[in-house]
């Protein structure tokens, strides 16, 4: 915005400046050039005078001396001709006399007693002055006389101005750039602590506050609105994310404590009563994974991180290798397929908790002897494909809504797997989108950025709502085990 502001001052002082010197020039140059020819047609009259009445007494002998010293002094071209146009001085040593120029439309004009003034080329075509006055005594024509001025001194001084001029504009443009930057600066700087402090508020902790002390006053007076405003999210984000903590820590015990009891009474119930214990005793540790969803769903949209390089490959192959007992004990088969992606943009430990709720989701569907396949394809594209039942579309549509679960769902999910999965999907730069799979099964297809540089940084720790999940299908396995 500096660079914007002082190219626009910069731009309206050459403006007003084009405004005044290009007129002031023009000007210039044609005074000095109506005045130079004033001059000329003056001496010429005078000349004209003086040979007119040297012709009159007869002293044609006297004639080149006039011409001659004339012309010495002041540079000019002088030619006398008697009344039939026949030269009589030539103030230049190669002209000739005694020849007739009485066509030559000046000399014919000033024989006929009629001056002229006009600019013209002479034989070396250069741009002259021309003034040609008729030598007379009231009526009585004794001859012509025609002075020439070269217009290189007039040219030259013309020049000289103009340069002064446009010396002048580079001086008041430089000391229009130095105010003007210093102005620009004074009135930006407010503008640049606020994008800073903009930035690292978008980064989640507001450390350095804008200036609010310089700039105008209305910038100023958006500087402390900013940073009370700032302040004030800071501290409901806080709040928020003590809160999150300590109803973690909070629900945590009771509700170990509760399934803890509801296993304790088995020995003592009727055993026509142990299939709703092991009910209640599900809800609870679904009530359990509940929470950590929550609590990890909080704390994702509290953190603002940035997109980072990371290896898809590794991450697939660390994820499988992860999941592969788990599988092994419902009979599942993890296969990766498709060549190697590379490194894609996203933010640190997210493609971990989109690999690991996408495959949680996919056994939880999957019946014995399938397989869920991991499939990369071009353009940074991974495919979660299960065999299971699959969605409608009108499931597909609402699948990654808080806490909504199919009407034929038969487990025990959260309904907050796939809402984070989005999250995480999103704030990586990417999208998410289900497709039915090939004859059975769902296809969820993630997209993400190819990115050409390392991962860098260290994963935050968002493992809670994963490892909950990750044993919680364990938990189930043993039981149907």
């Amino acid at each position: 915005m500096t660079r914007r502001l002082l190219l626009s001052y910069l731009a309206l002082a050459l403006l007003v400046l084009a405004g005044l010197e290009i007129p002031l020039g023009y000007i210039y140059a044609r005074g000095e050039t109506s005045r130079a020819s004033q001059s000329v047609e003056r001496d010429a009259s005078m000349l004209a005078e003086v040979t007119e009445e040297n012709i009159e007494k007869g002293q044609l002998d006297a004639l080149p001396d006039v011409v001659g010293d004339y012309a010495e002094r002041t540079g000019g071209h002088v030619v006398v001709t008697d009344r039939q146009g026949v030269v009589l001085a030539d103030s230049d040593p190669a002209g000739r006399t005694g020849i007739s120029i009485a066509a030559q439309l000046d000399i014919a004009r000033a024989l006929r007693n009629q001056p002229t003034v006009t600019t013209a080329t002479d034989g070396t075509g250069r741009d002259v002055l021309s003034a040609t006055m008729p030598g007379s005594s009231g009526t009585t024509i004794r001859g012509a006389l025609r002075l020439t001025y070269p217009l290189d001194q007039v040219s030259t001084r013309v020049h000289r101005i103009w340069g002064a001029l446009a010396l002048a504009g580079a001086c008041i443009l430089a000391l229009v750039a130095l105010v003007a930057f210093s102005l620009a600066r004074w009135i930006t700087r407010p503008l640049r602590t606020l994008e800073a402090a903009t930035t690292q508020l978008a980064e989640g902790q507001l450390t350095t506050p804008p200036d609010a002390t310089t700039g105008p006053p209305e910038l100023r007076s958006l500087a402390t609105s900013f940073t009370r405003t700032a302040n004030r999210l800071q501290h409901l984000l806080k709040a928020q994310q003590a809160f999150a903590s300590e109803a973690s820590h909070q629900l945590k015990t009771p509700l170990t404590g509760l399934r803890l009891r509801l296993e304790n009474f088995e020995p003592y119930l009727d055993p026509r009563a142990h299939g709703s214990l092991e009910e209640a005793v599900g809800e609870v540790e679904r009530l359990g994974r509940m929470v950590q969803g929550l609590l990890a769903l909080a704390r994702l949209e509290n953190t603002a991180t940035t997109p980072e390089p990371v290896d898809l490959d590794a991450v697939l192959a660390d994820r499988v290798a992860m999941w592969e007992p788990l599988a092994a004990e419902q009979y599942v088969t993890l296969d990766i397929t498709g060549p190697p992606v590379g490194h894609v943009c996203a933010i640190p430990g997210a493609l971990e908790q989109i690999v690991d709720n996408l495959i949680a989701n996919a056994l939880r569907v999957s019946p014995p002897s399938t397989t869920i396949t991991l499939h990369r394809g071009p353009g940074a594209e991974l495919h979660i494909i299960d065999q299971g039942p699959g969605m409608n579309e009108a499931d597909r549509e609402r699948a990654f809504d808080r806490f909504w679960r199919s009407s034929d769902s038969h487990h025990d999910g959260t309904g907050l797997g796939l809402p984070i999965v989005r999250h995480l999907v999103d704030a990586s730069g990417g999208t998410i989108t289900l497709h039915p799979a090939l004859g059975t099964g769902l296809d969820a297809r993630i997209r993400l950025r190819p990115a050409t540089q390392r991962p860098r940084g260290p994963r935050p720790a968002i493992e809670d709502y994963r490892t909950s999940r990750i044993s919680g299908r364990r938990t189930q396995a043993v039981g149907r085990r």
